[in-house]
């Protein structure tokens, strides 16, 4: 099991949570220089998991993934403490880890160290009682994460659609094996509490998965429409930091907003599972805050709107959304076509529908039981090439490159 977080070998007991900011034009370099100020001979001789957000097939530099090269750093300076470093993802569902990590180019800067590759989705998973949970009692966490001494968080800064933002405490969400991930999306509110159930439910997940130190990718993130339908964001900057709510909530301010205004953050900090306000965290250099570059929130209202395309969204996940939104962005103004003259299009995501109107384009493995009323795309969730070859045979439009 996780050792509790009081005992965590890089965070003694009785100090100050300490996080270090650097301005990181490149990459690599950035995050060494940021680790150098840090004490990690503590990790001496011990397992070390490093824990990227390499959870969907994206390029480097695109904000969606972390840096390859932030990893190949992390690697480098736990090793030369003495630590035993391996680099594990279980990715959102529908992707496979090995792709995930060839696409974000953490693949190769691993090979060229042979640092081992962890597909943290192909054992069983441990089931973990939360004793303390609200939104949930149980996890279903990748054995791995059991298998190491330190876990180490390397998200990318993102905004989120769903949880304000995407950081280090969320990023063990990658720790929770295959499709139950998914659970946390599907929560029904919870009398007493103002708080989306997704948020309380990370919360939640915080009582169990809170990383040993916390590396986040702040050279290029994501705003708005995180966690990838948004839009790359240049932030320039790693930040580290012995406490992950501590790392976040730095990395909040940097992103131009605050912890306490982050649900999950505010919740799992008023638990004790961590550490917001900046007067109890000690952050250098002391003009750490010049590197702030403000990011553009996720809208207020999620609802997906495109010319004379009804998108009906009940209790679907961020994952489907995303992949909505790309979708009809590059084809919404030709979905028409591809229907009867004169039908609505509507389009209908996630597990919630009781019904959907005679045609409906149902998008996702939720809503099959709801597949003979309409049109039917399996995957959860459908890459767009699906969704293409399901409405017209081909998976492009009129030919175009894929």
């Amino acid at each position: 099991m996780i050792p509790p977080f009081a005992d965590n070998p890089l965070f003694p007991p009785g100090t100050r949570a300490r996080v270090v900011v650097a301005h990181a034009p490149d990459p690599y370099a950035g995050t060494r220089q940021v680790l150098t100020q840090f004490d990690l001979t503590p990790a001496h001789g011990k397992r070390v998991l490093l824990k990227p957000n390499a959870g969907r097939v994206a390029p480097p530099g695109s904000g969606i993934n972390t840096h390859p090269q932030v990893v190949a750093a992390a690697i480098d300076a736990f090793r030369e403490a003495g630590a035993i470093v391996s680099v594990g993802e279980s990715p959102i569902t529908g992707v496979a880890t090995p792709d995930a990590f060839e696409a974000t180019g953490i693949a190769d800067v691993a090979r060229e160290r042979e640092c081992p590759l962890l597909d943290m989705d192909e054992n069983s998973a441990v089931r973990v009682d939360l004793p303390e949970g609200v939104a949930i009692t149980s996890l279903q966490v990748c054995p791995e994460v059991f298998d190491h001494d330190i876990i180490v968080s390397m998200p990318v800064a993102k905004m989120h659609m769903h949880t304000g933002v995407s950081l280090a405490v969320k990023n063990m969400k990658g720790c929770l094996w295959r499709r139950s991930k998914v659970r946390l999306h599907m929560l029904q509110p919870i009398a007493g509490h103002d708080d989306k159930p997704i948020n309380i439910a990370i919360a939640d997940m915080a009582g169990l998965l809170r990383p040993h130190f916390a590396i986040v990718d702040g050279t290029t993130g994501m705003e708005g429409l995180g966690p990838s339908a948004g839009d790359a964001k240049e932030l320039g900057v790693v930040v580290a930091g012995t406490d992950a709510f501590a790392a976040d909530a730095v990395t909040c301010r940097l992103m131009g907003t605050r912890a306490e205004d982050v649900p999950h953050l505010r919740i799992g900090a008023e638990r004790g599972y961590g550490v917001i306000d900046m007067d109890d965290i000690d952050v250098t250099p002391d003009q750490w805050q010049s590197n702030a570059v403000p990011f553009a929130r996720p809208p207020e209202n999620l609802s997906i709107e495109f010319p004379n395309v009804t998108v009906l969204d009940r209790n679907s996940c961020s994952a489907c959304q995303s992949t909505l939104l790309l979708f009809l962005r590059r084809y919404g103004e030709r979905l028409a076509d591809y229907f009867p003259a004169g039908q609505p299009v509507r389009v209908a995501i996630g597990k919630g529908h009781e019904a959907v109107p005679a045609g409906t384009l149902c998008v996702g493995n939720c809503t099959a039981r709801h597949r003979d009323q309409g049109i039917f795309v399996k995957g959860c969730p459908p890459v767009g090439s699906e969704i293409l070859q399901v409405l017209t045979g081909s998976p492009t439009m009129d030919g175009e490159p894929r």
